[in-house]
C-alpha cells in the first residue's frame, strides 16, 4: 500500500510538470505580483475584472504570499446565463467568490499534490483531489506554479463556489450587512462556518437600527459583551420552524434560554420571527425583527426600576382602557426617561439598552397608542428579565 501511494505521487508530480510550460513556470514573472501577472497573461480578462469589481485589487498587489487558483475566461464563459452578470452587481457576493479561490500563503504544485484540502482566504476550505490529475473542488488545474512577486497562480478550468453556509446565505440575502459585520467583531466568523449544525435567530438591518446608534458602536467595540449577545442568537442543532412552534424555550449557545411564544405568530423573547427555515448547508436560519438581549443579573438599582416600572403600568393601563392612549404614553415616557436619567450610572447594561430602544420605538411611532405600546413592550421586556434572573438565584 505504501508503494501505491508513493507511485501515485510520482505520477501526479509528473503531470504537474508536464502541465506547467517553461514560459510560466517558475520565476518567470516574479518582477510582477499576482493582479500584474494575470493582466500580463492575456487568458484572465474576466477574473481581473471581477478582482476590480470586487474591490480586491489592493489586496491582491500586497505582499502576501497568496496562493490563486485562477479561472480562465472560458471558466467564467461556462457560469449559466446570467450568473455572472448578477456577481458583478453584487460586490459582497462576489468579494465571497473570488476569496474562495485564494489560499493564504505561496503553495507551489509540488506541496499542492500532498494535500487533501487547504483553507482559502474567505474561511471555507477546498478540497483536493490527485486520484486523476489535480482537481480543486469541481475544477481541473490545467498549469501551475505561475510565478509572481507576491505568491503564486494556478491555472483552473472551471469556477469553484463557495458552500452556502450560514456566513454566505446571510451575506446572499443582502438583509444582514450589520450582523455579518458584528460577528467579524466578535470573531464568530469561522465558528458559524463550522460543520454545527446551527439555527440562528438573525436580526436584520433594520433590527439593529432599533438599537441607539451610540449602544451599537459599543458593542462592536466590546468583543466579549458583543459574542454573549450574538451566541444569544444561535441554538446547537438544525431546528425546523414546524420543531420551534412546539417548544416553550431553547438553550442558546450563550448558555442562557430563550422564551418562544407561538400563540400569535411566533416570538423569540421579545422578537417577532419574520421568515423561517432559510436553509444553510450548516444549519438554518430564522429572521427576527429585533436585537435578542440576554438577561444579566439584577442589581440593586435594577430592582428599583422593576418597582418604578410596575407603578407605571399599574397607573398607565386604566388610562389607555379608558381610551386616553396618550395619558398612558405620557406616564411610561416620564417613567423611562426619569428611570434613565436618574439610575443611569448604575443600570444594568441590557435594562438600559431595553429602555432605550423602547424610547427610540415610541419616537418613531405613529401615534399614542403605538407610543405606549412600544414602551410596554419594553417594560414586559425589563420585567422578564428580571423575573428569569431571581428565578435562576432561586434555583442555586
Amino acid at each position: 500500500m505504501k508503494m501505491t501511494n508513493q507511485l501515485t505521487g510520482v505520477m501526479v508530480c509528473g503531470m504537474l510538470a508536464a502541465i506547467a510550460t517553461p514560459a510560466l513556470a517558475g520565476g518567470a514573472n516574479d518582477s510582477k505580483n499576482i493582479v500584474q501577472t494575470a493582466i500580463a497573461a492575456g487568458q484572465f480578462k474576466t477574473l481581473v475584472k471581477a478582482v476590480e469589481a470586487a474591490g480586491l485589487v489592493d489586496t491582491l498587489s500586497s505582499p502576501g504570499p497568496f496562493t490563486v487558483f485562477a479561472p480562465t475566461d472560458e471558466a467564467f464563459a461556462r457560469l449559466p446565463e446570467g450568473a455572472l452578470a448578477s456577481l458583478l452587481k453584487n460586490p459582497d457576493a462576489l468579494k465571497s467568490v473570488l476569496l474562495y479561490h485564494v489560499v493564504p500563503g505561496k503553495v507551489m504544485a509540488a506541496d499542492v499534490v500532498k494535500l487533501k484540502s487547504a483553507k482559502t482566504a474567505l474561511g471555507q476550505t477546498v478540497e483536493i483531489d490527485t486520484a486523476k490529475g489535480v482537481r480543486v473542488e469541481n475544477a481541473n488545474v490545467v498549469k501551475t506554479d505561475i510565478g509572481a512577486s507576491n505568491g503564486v497562480i494556478h491555472v483552473i478550468d472551471a469556477v469553484i463556489l463557495p458552500k452556502n453556509d450560514i456566513i454566505e446565505v446571510a451575506r446572499s440575502a443582502g438583509s444582514f450587512k450589520t450582523l455579518l459585520t458584528a460577528i467579524e467583531a466578535a470573531g464568530l466568523t469561522d465558528t458559524l462556518r463550522s460543520a454545527g449544525p446551527f439555527t440562528v435567530f438573525a436580526p436584520t438591518d433594520e433590527a439593529f437600527a432599533k438599537l441607539p446608534k451610540a449602544t451599537l458602536e459599543g458593542l462592536l467595540k466590546d468583543k466579549a459583551k458583543l459574542s454573549a449577545i450574538l451566541t444569544y442568537h444561535v441554538v446547537s442543532g438544525k431546528v425546523m420552524a414546524s420543531d420551534v412552534v412546539k417548544l416553550k424555550e431553547a438553550k442558546t449557545v450563550q448558555g442562557q434560554s430563550v422564551r418562544i411564544d407561538a400563540t400569535k405568530g411566533v416570538m423569540v423573547d421579545n422578537a417577532k420571527v419574520l421568515k423561517t427555515d432559510v436553509a444553510a448547508t450548516n444549519g438554518v436560519i430564522h429572521v427576527i425583527d429585533t436585537v435578542l438581549l440576554p438577561p444579566e443579573k439584577m442589581g440593586a438599582a435594577d430592582v428599583g426600576v422593576g418597582s418604578s416600572i410596575r407603578l407605571a403600568i399599574e397607573r398607565g393601563v386604566p388610562l389607555f382602557n379608558a381610551g386616553n392612549a396618550e395619558a398612558c404614553a405620557a406616564v411610561y415616557e416620564v417613567t423611562t426617561a426619569t428611570v434613565l436619567d436618574l439610575a443611569a450610572g448604575r443600570l444594568d447594561s441590557g435594562v438600559r439598552m431595553r429602555l432605550e430602544r423602547g424610547m427610540r420605538d415610541a419616537r418613531l411611532a405613529h401615534s399614542a397608542s403605538d407610543r405606549a405600546w412600544a414602551l410596554r413592550h419594553a417594560f414586559d421586556d425589563v420585567l422578564a428579565s428580571e423575573g428569569r434572573m431571581m428565578g435562576l438565584a432561586a434555583s442555586r
